[in-house]
């Protein structure tokens, strides 16, 4: 029965889109395709990072830290994240990235939900497979 609801689990449903529970991304007419946010589930090993600065950001982010220690590089600005609950926001203009100093979860909200800023998945990089 397609009712408009979606149930699942973050970390199962995280596994098969490279971290990602809702979006633009997903097939129209699944309740979490969305236009409006994005939002992630991201499971990362320590050493994990993006090797590659996002650049000419055009979305608001929301990171908050479930588990682990994460670390956001912002312009001029690095930001330790080590207590569950701890966050981070930066919006429209603010280039980042980030590297998991330990295993880590967090979960990002973005908005608005735009495409473009997709990193080919051999550019991200982790100390250990």
């Amino acid at each position: 029965m397609d009712d408009g609801v979606y149930v699942g689990n973050a970390g199962k449903d995280a596994a098969l889109d490279r971290g990602w529970l809702l979006g633009h991304f997903k097939d129209a007419g699944d309740p979490r395709q969305s236009d409006a946010v994005e939002i992630k589930w991201g499971v990362h090993p320590s050493g994990d990072k993006r090797t590659q600065w996002v650049r000419g950001e055009e979305r608001t982010a929301l990171l908050v830290l479930i588990s682990g220690r994460f670390r956001v590089e912002l312009p001029g600005r690095s930001v330790l994240l080590e207590r569950q609950g701890d966050y981070v926001v930066w919006g429209h203009g603010v280039d980042h990235s980030w590297v998991a100093e330990e295993e880590s979860v967090v979960l990002t909200v973005r908005w608005p939900s735009v495409p473009g800023y997709a990193v080919p998945q051999e550019e991200r990089t982790a100390s250990h497979p």
